[in-house]
């Protein structure tokens, strides 16, 4: 599947505007992560932006133990990379199934980091992605009230799961959403 069939499904199954900018987060972030270790671009891209392509459907937060096995189910009769499907099954950690591939593992922990970036650019007084560095995110990310609905364990995990600091984590994550901030609306 290309990157634009991929978009076009995604448009088909998402109508929120904010969702769909999330879904283009998580793709960039993913195509850096997947230059950084030496990945296939277009398939770890293709994997953030079909990510939560049940969210709608499974009429999230209702049925939080529907996401993700919805959408790796939808990707899967498309005829979706079963890499892709897995990492997407896993991604929800209500799921409880521990992440096997590197692909799988940067996708689990790069969902709650955008949002912590997103949420972090909010707060600037120009609300603009590209005036928001490195450290400011790390500021947040130790701030227990601020942007709850991202997981710091999650995120965390990318010390394990990927081997790199949380700065360097952030870092490269943030770089890759800044190159799309016109599409992001930041």
């Amino acid at each position: 599947m290309t990157r634009e069939q991929g978009l076009e499904i995604l448009k088909q199954n998402i109508q929120n505007q904010n969702l769909i900018k999330h879904c283009l987060s998580a793709e960039v972030v993913m195509r850096a992560f997947a230059q950084h270790f030496g990945g296939d671009e277009e398939k770890w891209g293709l994997c953030g932006l079909l990510h939560d392509i049940d969210y709608e459907k499974v009429k999230w937060p209702e049925n939080p133990h529907l996401h993700s096995k919805v959408g790796a189910k939808m990707l899967k009769d498309l005829g979706i990379d079963e890499e892709i499907c897995d990492a997407v099954l896993t991604h929800n950690e209500i799921q409880g199934i521990e992440p096997k591939t590197k692909m799988a593992k940067a996708l689990y922990c790069i969902d709650p980091l955008t949002g912590l970036i997103v949420a972090a650019t909010l707060v600037l007084p120009s609300k603009k992605i590209n005036d928001l560095k490195t450290e400011n995110v790390l500021n947040r990310f130790n701030e227990k009230h601020f942007a709850k609905g991202a997981n710091r364990e999650i995120i965390k995990k990318c010390e394990e799961y990927l081997n790199l600091s949380l700065k360097d984590f952030i870092k490269i994550g943030l770089a890759a959403m800044q190159q799309i901030a016109g599409e992001l609306g930041l």
